[in-house]
């Protein structure tokens, strides 16, 4: 399975974007995907993760009330809506597709996502 997301690129401080994510197979009908971020020099961290069965949304606390996570089942694409944007936005985002459903326990944790695409660059400016 591969993973292409796009839509990244620069923007001001308060601006918004929106990512795209797109599975090379028929896979989206898993349950569960997600969007990380990693920024230089630091570690991948969680943005955002949708159980689509379920409805439920979960946010860092860092982006909750800016960004929105959904998916368009007809496009066969997942979405990252990114509000307000803040310097401390800025990072190489990733989608995410486990293989396996995770737990609400390790949902937010890199090592539960099996599949990534190949991030694309958000860079907000001060």
């Amino acid at each position: 399975v591969q993973l292409q997301a796009f839509g990244g690129g620069l923007v001001q401080t308060g601006g918004s974007l929106r990512l795209s994510c797109t599975p090379s197979t028929r896979t989206f009908t898993t349950s569960t995907m997600a969007w990380f971020r990693q920024a230089p020099g630091k570690e991948r961290e969680f943005v955002a993760a949708a159980r689509f069965n379920s409805g439920h949304t979960y946010y860092s606390d860092s982006v909750k009330g800016r960004f929105t996570i959904s998916r368009d089942n007809a496009k066969s694409t997942l979405y990252l809506q990114m509000n307000s944007l803040k310097p401390e936005d800025t990072a190489v985002y990733y989608c995410a597709l486990p293989r396996n459903t995770p737990t609400l326990s390790n949902l937010r944790s890199s090592g539960a996502y099996t599949y990534w695409g190949q991030g694309t660059q958000v860079t907000v400016s001060s």
